[in-house]
Protein backbone atom coordinates (compact mmCIF):
# COMPACT_ATOMS: atom_id res chain seq x y z
CA UNK A 1 0.00 0.00 0.00
CA UNK A 2 1.23 3.79 -0.63
CA UNK A 3 1.15 4.56 3.24
CA UNK A 4 3.07 3.17 5.57
CA UNK A 5 2.21 0.05 6.57
CA UNK A 6 1.47 -1.37 10.04
CA UNK A 7 2.57 -4.11 11.66
CA UNK A 8 0.80 -6.62 13.96
CA UNK A 9 1.75 -8.69 16.87
CA UNK A 10 0.57 -10.98 18.79
CA UNK A 11 0.59 -9.67 22.80
CA UNK A 12 3.77 -11.66 24.10
CA UNK A 13 5.94 -10.52 21.36
CA UNK A 14 6.63 -12.61 18.16
CA UNK A 15 6.59 -12.36 14.12
CA UNK A 16 5.26 -8.64 13.37
CA UNK A 17 2.90 -8.53 10.16
CA UNK A 18 1.12 -6.48 7.89
CA UNK A 19 -2.41 -6.58 7.46
CA UNK A 20 -2.00 -7.47 4.09
CA UNK A 21 0.89 -10.92 5.73
CA UNK A 22 -2.01 -11.69 8.43
CA UNK A 23 -5.34 -11.69 5.89
CA UNK A 24 -3.14 -12.97 2.93
CA UNK A 25 -4.10 -16.85 3.88
CA UNK A 26 -8.13 -16.49 4.74
CA UNK A 27 -10.16 -17.54 2.78
CA UNK A 28 -14.11 -16.41 3.91
CA UNK A 29 -15.92 -18.23 0.64
CA UNK A 30 -14.57 -21.75 1.51
CA UNK A 31 -16.42 -21.33 5.12
CA UNK A 32 -19.83 -20.91 3.72
CA UNK A 33 -22.44 -23.01 4.70
CA UNK A 34 -24.66 -24.23 2.03
CA UNK A 35 -27.73 -21.70 2.17
CA UNK A 36 -25.81 -18.58 2.84
CA UNK A 37 -22.22 -16.28 2.51
CA UNK A 38 -20.06 -16.74 5.75
CA UNK A 39 -20.32 -13.40 7.47
CA UNK A 40 -17.64 -11.58 9.27
CA UNK A 41 -18.45 -8.29 11.22
CA UNK A 42 -15.84 -6.01 11.42
CA UNK A 43 -16.25 -3.42 13.96
CA UNK A 44 -14.32 -0.97 16.06
CA UNK A 45 -15.21 0.19 19.71
CA UNK A 46 -13.52 2.31 22.44
CA UNK A 47 -11.88 0.76 25.44
CA UNK A 48 -15.02 2.20 26.68
CA UNK A 49 -17.10 0.39 24.78
CA UNK A 50 -18.29 3.20 22.27
CA UNK A 51 -19.11 2.42 18.67
CA UNK A 52 -19.39 5.78 17.33
CA UNK A 53 -18.21 9.25 18.43
CA UNK A 54 -20.03 12.54 17.10
CA UNK A 55 -22.22 9.76 15.39
CA UNK A 56 -19.35 8.53 13.63
CA UNK A 57 -16.68 5.47 13.52
CA UNK A 58 -13.83 7.28 11.85
CA UNK A 59 -12.46 8.92 14.66
CA UNK A 60 -12.08 5.79 16.99
CA UNK A 61 -9.67 3.46 14.86
CA UNK A 62 -6.00 4.66 13.54
CA UNK A 63 -3.95 3.48 10.51
CA UNK A 64 -3.68 0.44 11.53
CA UNK A 65 -7.30 -0.15 12.07
CA UNK A 66 -7.59 1.32 8.27
CA UNK A 67 -5.41 -0.85 6.69
CA UNK A 68 -6.82 -3.89 8.11
CA UNK A 69 -10.60 -2.41 7.30
CA UNK A 70 -9.38 -2.27 3.77
CA UNK A 71 -8.08 -5.57 3.76
CA UNK A 72 -10.59 -7.53 5.28
CA UNK A 73 -12.77 -6.05 2.46
CA UNK A 74 -10.47 -6.96 0.03
CA UNK A 75 -11.09 -10.73 0.76
CA UNK A 76 -14.85 -10.51 0.53
CA UNK A 77 -17.20 -11.22 -2.12
CA UNK A 78 -20.06 -8.33 -0.93
CA UNK A 79 -19.27 -5.78 1.96
CA UNK A 80 -23.08 -5.05 4.00
CA UNK A 81 -23.94 -2.24 5.55
CA UNK A 82 -27.24 -0.57 6.78
CA UNK A 83 -28.32 2.83 5.19
CA UNK A 84 -27.70 4.79 8.02
CA UNK A 85 -24.41 3.83 8.49
CA UNK A 86 -23.77 4.21 4.50
CA UNK A 87 -24.85 7.73 4.77
CA UNK A 88 -23.19 8.66 8.08
CA UNK A 89 -19.96 7.77 7.17
CA UNK A 90 -20.07 8.96 3.72
CA UNK A 91 -19.27 5.30 1.86
CA UNK A 92 -16.87 5.39 -1.34
CA UNK A 93 -15.74 2.82 -3.88
CA UNK A 94 -15.43 0.05 -1.40
CA UNK A 95 -11.86 -0.76 -2.82
CA UNK A 96 -9.84 2.29 -3.93
CA UNK A 97 -6.31 0.95 -4.01
CA UNK A 98 -5.37 -0.29 -7.10
CA UNK A 99 -2.67 -2.71 -5.56
CA UNK A 100 -5.78 -4.24 -3.46
CA UNK A 101 -7.87 -4.63 -6.53
CA UNK A 102 -5.28 -6.49 -8.08
CA UNK A 103 -4.87 -8.66 -4.89
CA UNK A 104 -8.77 -9.53 -5.59
CA UNK A 105 -7.84 -10.80 -8.92
CA UNK A 106 -4.86 -12.97 -7.34
CA UNK A 107 -7.70 -14.43 -5.28
CA UNK A 108 -10.39 -15.25 -8.27
CA UNK A 109 -12.54 -12.72 -6.81
CA UNK A 110 -13.92 -9.15 -8.92
CA UNK A 111 -11.82 -6.22 -8.72
CA UNK A 112 -14.79 -4.78 -6.47
CA UNK A 113 -17.02 -6.44 -3.73
CA UNK A 114 -20.99 -6.11 -4.25
CA UNK A 115 -22.02 -2.90 -1.70
CA UNK A 116 -25.30 -4.37 -0.21
CA UNK A 117 -27.30 -1.52 1.59
CA UNK A 118 -29.81 -2.23 4.05
CA UNK A 119 -32.63 0.15 3.73
CA UNK A 120 -35.99 -0.73 4.62
CA UNK A 121 -38.09 2.23 4.07
CA UNK A 122 -35.47 3.09 1.13
CA UNK A 123 -33.85 5.96 3.28
CA UNK A 124 -30.58 6.33 1.50
CA UNK A 125 -29.20 9.52 0.35
CA UNK A 126 -28.34 9.07 -4.02
CA UNK A 127 -25.39 11.49 -3.45
CA UNK A 128 -23.15 9.34 -0.88
CA UNK A 129 -19.74 8.65 -3.07
CA UNK A 130 -20.57 4.91 -3.69
CA UNK A 131 -23.70 5.71 -5.15
CA UNK A 132 -22.15 8.26 -7.78
CA UNK A 133 -18.94 5.80 -7.95
CA UNK A 134 -19.65 4.09 -11.94
CA UNK A 135 -17.07 1.52 -10.75
CA UNK A 136 -19.42 0.23 -7.94
CA UNK A 137 -22.31 -2.29 -7.65
CA UNK A 138 -25.05 -1.83 -5.17
CA UNK A 139 -27.90 -4.41 -4.46
CA UNK A 140 -30.20 -2.24 -1.76
CA UNK A 141 -32.24 -4.44 0.03
CA UNK A 142 -35.73 -2.68 0.68
CA UNK A 143 -39.05 -3.05 1.56
CA UNK A 144 -39.95 0.05 -0.59
CA UNK A 145 -41.11 0.12 -4.01
CA UNK A 146 -39.35 3.31 -5.13
CA UNK A 147 -36.13 3.95 -6.81
CA UNK A 148 -33.06 5.99 -5.42
CA UNK A 149 -33.04 9.07 -8.49
CA UNK A 150 -29.61 10.41 -9.65
CA UNK A 151 -27.22 7.09 -8.79
CA UNK A 152 -24.44 6.59 -11.09
CA UNK A 153 -23.45 3.29 -9.58
CA UNK A 154 -25.12 0.16 -11.08
CA UNK A 155 -28.03 -0.15 -8.65
CA UNK A 156 -30.44 -3.32 -8.22
CA UNK A 157 -33.29 -3.39 -6.14
CA UNK A 158 -33.53 -6.36 -3.67
CA UNK A 159 -37.70 -6.31 -2.84
CA UNK A 160 -38.90 -7.46 0.18
CA UNK A 161 -42.17 -7.74 1.74
CA UNK A 162 -42.03 -5.29 4.08
CA UNK A 163 -39.31 -2.83 5.93
CA UNK A 164 -39.59 -5.45 8.49
CA UNK A 165 -37.67 -8.13 6.62
CA UNK A 166 -35.43 -11.19 7.62
CA UNK A 167 -31.87 -10.91 6.66
CA UNK A 168 -31.25 -14.47 6.32
CA UNK A 169 -33.48 -14.44 2.81
CA UNK A 170 -31.39 -11.24 1.68
CA UNK A 171 -28.17 -13.36 2.63
CA UNK A 172 -29.61 -16.78 0.59
CA UNK A 173 -30.32 -14.43 -2.21
CA UNK A 174 -26.96 -12.49 -2.26
CA UNK A 175 -25.53 -16.20 -2.37
CA UNK A 176 -28.11 -17.98 -4.92
CA UNK A 177 -28.46 -15.32 -7.39
CA UNK A 178 -25.21 -13.60 -7.27
CA UNK A 179 -22.84 -15.81 -6.28
CA UNK A 180 -21.50 -14.16 -3.09
CA UNK A 181 -20.23 -16.82 -0.27
CA UNK A 182 -18.38 -14.57 1.83
CA UNK A 183 -19.52 -11.35 3.43
CA UNK A 184 -18.05 -8.64 5.28
CA UNK A 185 -20.88 -6.60 7.86
CA UNK A 186 -19.66 -2.97 8.62
CA UNK A 187 -22.74 -2.07 10.67
CA UNK A 188 -24.34 -0.09 12.14
CA UNK A 189 -25.28 -1.47 15.53
CA UNK A 190 -28.75 -2.07 15.10
CA UNK A 191 -28.23 -4.27 11.55
CA UNK A 192 -25.58 -6.12 14.03
CA UNK A 193 -28.50 -7.08 16.47
CA UNK A 194 -30.54 -8.21 13.72
CA UNK A 195 -27.96 -10.00 12.26
CA UNK A 196 -27.40 -11.86 15.37
CA UNK A 197 -30.85 -12.65 16.70
CA UNK A 198 -31.43 -14.15 13.30
CA UNK A 199 -27.83 -16.29 14.05
CA UNK A 200 -26.50 -14.90 10.57
CA UNK A 201 -22.76 -13.72 12.42
CA UNK A 202 -19.82 -16.27 11.87
CA UNK A 203 -17.35 -13.94 13.37
CA UNK A 204 -16.38 -10.81 14.67
CA UNK A 205 -13.32 -8.46 13.61
CA UNK A 206 -13.22 -5.97 16.73
CA UNK A 207 -10.59 -3.43 17.36
CA UNK A 208 -10.61 -2.01 20.61
CA UNK A 209 -8.55 1.32 20.00
CA UNK A 210 -6.96 2.94 23.22
CA UNK A 211 -9.02 5.57 23.41
CA UNK A 212 -12.01 7.01 25.93
CA UNK A 213 -15.06 8.80 24.79
CA UNK A 214 -17.79 8.85 27.57
CA UNK A 215 -20.69 10.32 27.03
CA UNK A 216 -24.36 9.34 28.12
CA UNK A 217 -26.80 6.82 26.00
CA UNK A 218 -23.31 5.54 24.27
CA UNK A 219 -23.70 3.35 21.30
CA UNK A 220 -22.20 -0.02 21.36
CA UNK A 221 -21.58 -1.72 18.46
CA UNK A 222 -24.88 -4.24 18.82
CA UNK A 223 -27.84 -1.87 20.14
CA UNK A 224 -31.98 -1.87 19.94
CA UNK A 225 -33.34 -4.90 21.30
CA UNK A 226 -31.84 -7.28 23.90
CA UNK A 227 -30.72 -10.73 22.10
CA UNK A 228 -32.51 -13.47 23.06
CA UNK A 229 -29.72 -15.76 24.55
CA UNK A 230 -25.91 -14.25 25.11
CA UNK A 231 -23.40 -15.04 22.21
CA UNK A 232 -20.60 -16.71 23.31
CA UNK A 233 -17.56 -16.25 21.12
CA UNK A 234 -14.49 -17.93 20.58
CA UNK A 235 -10.85 -16.23 20.54
CA UNK A 236 -9.23 -17.18 17.51
CA UNK A 237 -6.44 -14.50 17.98
CA UNK A 238 -5.54 -11.60 19.77
CA UNK A 239 -3.04 -8.59 18.44
CA UNK A 240 -1.89 -5.44 19.22
CA UNK A 241 -0.65 -2.44 16.62
CA UNK A 242 1.02 0.30 19.05
CA UNK A 243 -1.19 0.55 21.81
CA UNK A 244 -4.71 -0.94 20.00
CA UNK A 245 -5.58 -4.33 19.98
CA UNK A 246 -6.87 -6.47 17.24
CA UNK A 247 -9.17 -9.69 17.99
CA UNK A 248 -10.67 -11.92 15.84
CA UNK A 249 -13.50 -14.25 17.48
CA UNK A 250 -15.54 -17.00 15.79
CA UNK A 251 -19.05 -17.18 16.95
CA UNK A 252 -19.59 -20.30 18.94
CA UNK A 253 -23.19 -20.85 18.23
CA UNK A 254 -22.15 -20.46 14.44
CA UNK A 255 -20.38 -23.12 13.73
CA UNK A 256 -22.30 -25.09 15.84
CA UNK A 257 -24.98 -25.05 13.32
CA UNK A 258 -22.98 -24.91 10.09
Amino acid sequence: MRMTEMLFTTLNPGTALTAEQLLANVDLGALAPAQRPYVVLNMVATADGRAAVAGRAGPIGDEADRQLFHQLRATADAVLMGARTASIERSQRLVRDPALRESRRRRGLKPDPVACIVSGRLNVAADIPLLQDNHSHVVIATGARGRLDGARAQVEYLRCASDLFELASVLGTLRSDYGVRSVVCEGGPTLNSTLFREGLIDELFLTVASKLAGGPDALTIVSGLPLAEIVELELVWSLRSGDDLFLRYRVASARANA
